[in-house]
């Protein structure tokens, strides 16, 4: 088990399966908001789901409308239980925070893989990687 320090965006705590992207992500146009999948294509995550999953990925791109995707992506339950972005900018942590989906950025090592068993602890700033 490896415990890596971060910076919380937004607070609440949750586990899951890691699914990763080193390319920024649109949640507006990108993500289809009834079904949880990337849908922007040429994306690294193209057609895979990100529901139910820890979202790993550098940063958001595109329009402020991405923060509201996130919430609609809660509130069909479609969205990912936790994120963890390299750097979060204003559309993914207002996002996050109104969805209420426990993100943290900055994380002290960027190495994750697909299908890493994580738990990201938005109260403590911690993500915990199991082996």
């Amino acid at each position: 088990m490896k415990t890596i320090k971060c910076r919380t965006i937004s607070k609440g705590k949750a586990t899951g399966e890691a699914v990763v992207s080193n390319a920024s992500i649109s949640f507006f146009g990108g993500v289809d908001p009834k079904t949880g999948v990337v849908i922007e294509r040429g994306h690294p995550l193209f057609n895979k789901s990100i529901k139910g999953k820890v979202l790993i990925f550098t940063r958001g791109k595109g329009s402020t409308v991405g923060s509201y995707v996130l919430y609609q992506l809660s509130k069909n339950e479609k969205a990912p239980v936790a994120m963890i972005c390299k750097e979060a900018e204003p559309i993914v942590a207002v996002g996050a925070i109104i969805a209420e989906i426990p993100m943290v950025d900055k994380p002290e090592v960027f190495d994750f893989t697909d299908g890493q068993h994580i738990t990201v602890d938005g109260y403590n700033g911690v993500v915990i990687v199991e082996d």
